[in-house]
């Protein structure tokens, strides 16, 4: 656990191409897709919240805050870590903000120190995660003082690209390791879009045991 570190889970997506309706809360073995993620990243981060909007009561026994977008119109994931900043900046005495998406249930378990030591001896700058040659700007470490620079960006620009924003503002890579699950080899950052993709969960959710 990173005491200069908050955490954000990014809930808020409207999982169309799951039929609608709140992801983050579909069933993965005993637990639901949100229980993996908050579990793995609350055991990383001094202290955790969960964005989404709509009732908060959904969540409620996850025990976290539940913080709603503060820029209008579903604005996406930027709009997420924006809402994690503000919280953050105001709520807590950390340097960082560690987000995370919703519906990915097994990302690694040293993400944030990976990403941190990344950054550590360059300030502002943001850390991203990869695997297999791909990078993953939901799995970001966010300075908090980039909060202003990313509100302008949202709202002033219209922006809402996440990978526009973090080139702007200058990014270092961090690659992460394939699962090694039986005989094959998964993304870490492998998330759940359809039926399809949360039936791959459950298999490699048993293959990796307890």
């Amino acid at each position: 656990m990173d005491r200069h570190v908050a955490g954000i889970i990014l809930a808020g997506g409207q999982a169309r191409r799951m039929g609608g309706g709140d992801k983050p809360l579909l069933s993965l073995g005993d637990d639901r897709l949100i229980d993996h993620v908050a579990r793995r990243l609350k055991s990383q981060v001094a202290i955790l919240g969960l964005n989404a909007n709509g009732d908060p009561a959904r969540f409620a026994a996850l025990d976290l805050p539940v913080l709603e977008d503060t820029v209008p119109g579903h604005a996406g994931p930027l709009a997420g870590i924006l809402t994690g900043l503000e919280w953050a900046a105001t709520q807590t005495s950390c340097r960082w903000l560690m987000s995370a998406a919703g519906d990915t249930p097994f990302f690694p378990d040293d993400l944030v120190e990976r990403l941190v030591a990344a950054v550590h001896d360059r300030p502002g700058a943001i850390a991203v995660a990869s695997s297999g040659g791909r990078w993953h700007p939901t799995f970001a470490l966010w300075p908090l003082g980039l909060r202003d620079a990313l509100r302008h960006f949202m709202v002033d620009e219209d922006n809402r690209r996440v990978s526009a924003f973090m080139e702007r503002q200058g990014y270092v890579e961090v690659e992460f390791p394939m699962i090694e699950a039986g005989n094959q080899k998964i993304d870490p950052f492998f998330n759940v879009n359809t039926p399809d993709d949360l039936a791959a969960a459950e298999r490699l959710l048993q293959s990796l045991g307890p």
